[in-house]
């Protein structure tokens, strides 16, 4: 590939001639782009990096001029509930409980903010806990407590963390809420919140896009409208309001090279095809356990805390194209558009004389994102010639980023600087191939950031434990138990100043408001996948009497929004005394039965070992059961967790793999 600096003499007609020009006004403000933590749980295992790595990895995604050199961050606000990949707990389990230190998105936001003190954050809640919705379903039949619920935590966020939250989503899988919005303006605006602003409905164009344009007031409560999974385009209706609008949930799609091929193709034409002048991808970054849902839908992979591996894959470097030279504020020139023998170009200013313009040549097969459907085009290698016009007619030289895919030697260059390209008489050519990346630009403080390579690649540990003794944990939760339903935090059992001082309680005893399909029991998954041959054991001690009822499990083969149907090998004690062997989560493959003599309020030893299609199992060092036969599923996680949504306590927890 050759970038040809001299003036080729094509007719302003000609298929191939492009100019760039402020002359005649200028396009949409730019926004930005971003990453999304949560939705839910995706950021799971990024805390429970040791340092360097955890830096290291916050540094690609944050950091000014180094990598992704993100401009927004969206996160989860915790609702308790499974929104895809896990659970994430809320700032208010209970109408008269408020904890801002619970998860880890506050610590996300601060880690974030301290490389970007200008990035844009957003919060945006996916669920509700129960009390919210007084028993039903549904989070807005009682507007001022759910705007309330919202308002307490951007104030927490600031009372207790410094963080500034500049915007707030209203999404709900079904539909939104018109009153809703216009009580949580009235309740930001009461709070002196007038700053924060609202986009809705977080989910499709309509019919929030046509209810802007009959209802004044709603359309006055709403600053951003966003789409999720647009497909680059948008409506009419969208458009007629003059709102900003936005791609506020994109991507989401394997991040191999199609994946990186994907968000180039998106980054660039959801402006030229829709005028979506932000694009935040779900997720941030892949930090979950690979089996889990969409696995390795973030925009870099760290998902192995134990062995200190991240992967930084191609769409970091996709991202870094627009990122590290613009900023939000700066503003789309009108020409942008589509290539003629296929790919797209857009061009941004700051105002002041600079100038950024960014180019795919991405292939239809080659950029595929996982929704929705991508109708068929064509990409073919061609020439193309830009002329400088309006304020850019003095550019002299700009600066050369490229990226090139190159799916047939599979070997992938990725934002690699180029020798500057002399602008000669206002006009330059690039010889674009197929499934490339340019960006043209005036900024010269583009960087390639790099470290040395993390360690290698590991399995989780055969040998693993965890006492729970932490008297100042710095995470509500404990490292690599990924809650699926409900919600298990550190606690520390003052009453008792015993061995089991500090334990992992499970906390929840109400069903949340989900739009995914959580189970009727709490579980948490740890380990790896693939075990086959285990035995896990953990002290136990339920809190409900008579009704309680705790498990430990193996070989558990699903999780996320699958969570409801889960298998594996569960075994289960109850406060009557009875204990139970199932091959299922919802408890009804029994595979053994009889009686335990267990209650509540007392601790009790619960061992579990697997070897093949045979599982046994201890209480308190003695046998209990032996020798059920299990033949699916062959491997899966470890987990622990509870009958129902119930308060219960676990301790001393270990496993031996083979």
């Amino acid at each position: 590939l050759t970038l040809k600096t001299s003036f080729i003499p094509l007719s302003l007609c000609s298929p191939n001639y492009y100019v760039l020009d402020d002359g005649a006004g200028l396009g949409r403000v730019f926004d930005g782009v971003g990453g999304l933590s949560g939705g839910g749980a995706t950021s799971r295992l990024l805390v429970n990096y040791e340092e360097p790595y955890r830096g290291q990895i916050l540094d690609y995604l944050f950091k000014p001029n180094f990598g992704a050199s993100l401009h927004i961050l969206k996160v989860e606000i915790g609702g308790d509930a499974q929104t895809t990949d896990g659970t994430e707990p809320s700032h208010m389990h209970y109408e008269n409980d408020e904890n801002y230190f619970r998860g880890y998105e506050w610590w996300l936001m601060k880690e974030a903010k301290k490389r970007n003190p200008n990035i844009t954050l957003i919060g945006l809640p996916w669920a509700f806990p129960g009390w919210v919705g007084h028993g039903k379903n549904w989070p807005y039949d009682f507007p001022d407590i759910t705007a309330a619920y919202v308002v307490n935590w951007i104030l927490g966020a600031k009372q207790y963390h410094d963080l500034d939250i500049q915007y707030v989503g209203i999404w709900n899988e079904r539909n939104y809420d018109s009153k809703y919005i216009k009580m949580l303006r009235y309740t930001l605006d009461k709070n002196d919140l007038e700053g924060v602003r609202i986009i809705a409905s977080d989910n499709l164009w309509e019919p929030i896009a046509l209810s802007l344009l009959l209802d004044p007031e709603l359309s006055t409560a709403v600053d951003v409208i966003g789409a999720h999974y647009p497909g680059t385009t948008t409506v009419p209706d969208a458009l007629k309001t003059q709102k900003a609008l936005w791609s506020s949930e994109d991507y989401s799609t394997f991040n191999d090279e199609v994946g990186g091929g994907c968000w180039a193709r998106i980054l660039n034409q959801n402006y030229i095809n829709g005028l979506m002048t932000a694009t935040i991808s779900w997720n941030l970054v892949a930090s979950y356990y690979d089996k889990l849902p969409f696995g390795r839908d973030g925009l870099m992979t760290a998902e192995e805390p134990w062995s200190g591996n991240y992967v930084v894959e191609s769409p970091i470097w996709i991202t870094a194209h627009t990122t590290q030279f613009t900023q939000p504020g700066w503003t789309y020139l009108q020409t942008v558009g589509h290539l003629a023998q296929g790919g797209s170009y857009v061009s941004l200013t700051d105002g002041k004389g600079n100038l950024t313009v960014v180019i795919e040549t991405m292939t239809h097969n080659h950029s595929v994102c996982v929704r929705p459907p991508l109708p068929k085009f064509n990409v073919t290698s061609q020439n193309a010639t830009f002329q400088l016009k309006g304020s850019f007619v003095s550019i002299k030289e700009l600066h050369v980023w490229r990226s090139q895919f190159n799916f047939k030697t599979k070997k992938p260059v990725f934002f690699e600087k180029q020798t500057p390209l002399t602008v000669m008489n206002g006009s330059f050519t690039l010889n674009l191939a197929e499934d490339e990346v340019y960006t043209l630009t005036t900024i010269t403080t583009g960087q390639k950031g790099s470290y040395p390579d993390p360690p290698p690649s590991a399995c989780f540990p055969k040998v693993y434990k965890d006492d729970f003794n932490v008297r100042n944990p710095p995470f509500s939760e404990a490292p690599d138990f990924a809650d699926q339903t409900g919600v298990f935090e550190y606690y520390n059992n003052l009453t008792d100043p015993g061995p089991h001082t500090f334990t992992l309680r499970q906390v929840l005893t109400e069903r949340p408001i989900t739009w995914a399909t959580d189970a009727d029991q709490t579980i948490s998954v740890i380990g790896d996948y693939e075990w086959e041959n285990l035995t896990v054991t953990c002290d136990v001690f339920m809190e409900s009497v008579r009704t309680g009822g705790v498990f430990i499990a193996a070989r558990v083969d699903k999780g996320g929004q699958s969570i409801r149907s889960t298998n594996g090998i569960f075994f289960w004690v109850f406060a009557d005394g009875t204990y139970k062997v199932t091959n299922d989560l919802a408890g009804q493959a029994v595979l053994a039965e009889g009686q335990s003599g267990t209650r509540a309020y007392g601790w009790h030893t619960l061992s579990l070992t697997v070897t093949g299609p045979l599982a046994s199992g201890m209480l308190n060092g003695y046998p209990l059961w032996k020798n059920a036969v299990v033949l699916n599923p062959k491997n899966g996680w470890a987990a622990i967790g509870t009958h129902s949504f119930e308060l219960a306590q676990f301790d001393n927890f270990a496993i031996v793999a083979q």
